[in-house]
């Protein structure tokens, strides 16, 4: 079976159990500024989560592009990826445990002929918060799970909260050959600003499984990287290398999984920087560049042409992709020879490389610590990888957590402060069309915490103080004028002869849920939102920066 064949089966089987399909989302997260990309199925779908009633209704099935940065250490083994693809179904509130591990066991072992001899699984354990989940094992072994192939664990079987507080529960996870091939968490609790963990009122089923690794237990193998996914760009860089997979087997995945990750980071328009994403990103391709070295391939962009024939569904903008990794590549060839002499000042005559000398190297020559790592290990020279990742995090180049994993996949905290934001990050947007006179003003980026909004717009220049003034009047002037805040359900074509913003591609499924303030702003939005403008209280702009060519940046506050 091979990639399309499994998407459509898993889509199909879940439309014949009453699933509605959601179309595959951004990379770049809408609803949950807990993250820096989609790293779950879940990210679109964090306000209905949380009760909002989805347009397409209680039962909903897709497969979803994601980046996982958490797993960025373990890429090299032959399971763990950058990019991967998630086969996920929900239900919202309608079914429960029972069908929802029925359904799982159903498609695996009739659809996919997985032999049910084969499936072992896991249950929560239970602690002080929660009971043991014997529910999910009674259910299983009444589907022929024999006891002995039901094992109990603890935090790995247990999901969220993601935030303070909200939806969490335990979690049942399934095995072939001891590789996790599907998950579905049982949203059953929610916690409170008390810590306390009470009976959710929606009780949610979330569904998970990857695609990579499904496709490599049907296939009859061991590796991930031998599958149809992955083994055209393996062949790429056997070719450029002159050297067999075999005995090189790390430094190959790696290289190809990294390749393919920026790929896709790249086609969502972020560029390579020293900050967020784009650090990210940097990481991704400098780190690529860096083992490729180790092969002697003088260049990476070729190695990306395999992931747009494998991918040709995603339409991927192969031009201004490869044309970003070849500026890269120049720009990481400039400075690696300084860097270079650079490190052997620093670990001359030295047994050890301090965390600061680490994070001068990623500053000032952008060497990924892995690389600075490798280094250090080839001379027998102790590295600090915590003093680096402090001093990372302390110079805000970006949040520490994109090394160390702390982004989790998770639902945002959606408090009354961030729905305020919210609300007012839609005034926002309506104030800059018109100050501006850009009615094709659009969303690039935002994210919503409880201390700020950032909105990042399409616009090609700085703005004037005077301009930034009008659009914080107009903002306050709509906010004092205690506007009803409206929600209605309509299909995008309405949506769109109706006057609503939104950028009308395949995202939005059949239904979308439309935002309406007054006759000011009227925009295609999964929430959530205010009742009225009055809420809000006093609106303020903070900054206004660029984040990328072509694109402003505006933080601010509500007070």
């Amino acid at each position: 079976m091979n990639r399309k064949q499994l998407i459509k089966s898993y889509i199909d089987f879940f439309k014949s159990k009453n699933h509605k399909e959601i179309p595959n989302a951004s990379l770049i997260p809408e609803n949950d500024p807990t993250v820096l990309f989609t790293s779950a199925g879940m990210h679109p779908l964090v306000p209905y989560l949380l009760g909002q009633k989805h347009p397409l209704g209680k039962r909903l099935v897709n497969v979803q592009k994601c980046i996982r940065t958490t797993d960025i250490e373990e890429v090299g083994d032959n399971c763990h990826h950058t990019f991967l693809e998630m086969l996920g179904n929900w239900s919202l509130g309608d079914y429960w445990k029972k069908q929802a591990i029925e359904m799982t066991l159903e498609f695996f072992t009739k659809i996919l002929k997985i032999p049910k001899e084969k499936i072992f699984v896991t249950c929560f354990k239970g602690d002080k918060n929660a009971p043991k989940d014997t529910e999910s094992a009674k259910i299983w072994e009444d589907l022929g799970i024999p006891k002995q192939r039901i094992k109990f664990l603890g935090n790995d079987n247990w999901w969220g909260p993601a935030g303070k507080t909200g939806p969490c529960g335990p979690s049942t996870e399934m095995f072939v050959d001891n590789i996790e091939i599907g998950n579905d968490v049982l949203m059953q609790y929610s916690k409170d600003k008390k810590g306390k963990y009470n009976l959710a009122k929606q009780k949610n089923i979330d569904f998970g499984g990857g695609v990579e690794r499904t496709l490599a237990i049907l296939n009859g193998f061991n590796d991930n990287y031998l599958t149809q996914i992955w083994q055209p760009i393996i062949k790429k860089i056997e070719k450029l290398s002159n050297k067999k997979y075999k005995g090189n087997e790390r430094v190959m995945r790696i290289i190809a999984d990294h390749i393919k990750a920026s790929c896709f980071i790249l086609n969502e328009n972020i560029t390579p920087s020293n900050t967020e994403k784009g650090s990210v990103l940097r990481i991704l391709i400098r780190k690529a560049i860096t083992y490729a070295k180790k092969l002697n391939i003088n260049s990476i962009t070729e190695i990306s042409e395999p992931v747009f024939k494998i991918y040709k569904d995603y339409k991927l903008n192969k031009k201004f992709i490869k044309q970003e990794l070849k500026k890269e590549e120049e720009r990481f060839d400039k400075t690696l020879e300084k860097g270079l002499g650079e490190f052997k000042k620093l670990t001359k005559d030295k047994k050890s490389l301090s965390g600061v000398n680490m994070f001068l190297l990623y500053q000032s020559y952008g060497f990924p610590v892995e690389m600075t790592q490798e280094l250090a290990k080839e001379k027998d020279i102790k590295t600090n990888i915590v003093e680096y990742k402090k001093e990372f995090a302390r110079h805000q180049i970006a949040s520490g957590a994109i090394i160390s994993g702390r982004f989790k996949s998770g639902l945002a905290d959606s408090s009354e402060q961030v729905t305020k934001l919210h609300t007012a990050t839609h005034l926002l947007a309506q104030a800059l069309r018109q100050v501006l006179n850009k009615p094709d003003l659009h969303q690039r980026g935002s994210n919503i915490t409880e201390e700020k909004t950032r909105f990042d717009f399409n616009f090609d220049r700085k703005l004037i103080p005077e301009e930034l003034k009008k659009v914080e009047d107009l903002v306050n002037k709509k906010i004092s004028q205690a506007i009803p805040i409206k929600r209605e359900e309509m299909t995008p074509e309405q949506a769109k002869k109706s006057g609503a913003q939104g950028i009308f591609d395949a995202k939005y499924g059949n239904k979308v849920s439309v935002y309406t303030i007054g006759n000011f702003s009227k925009e295609i939005c999964a929430g959530p939102h205010v009742q009225n403008t009055k809420e809000l209280g006093h609106f303020k702009i903070k900054k206004e920066e660029s984040s990328s060519a072509g694109v402003r940046r505006i933080k601010a506050t509500l007070k």
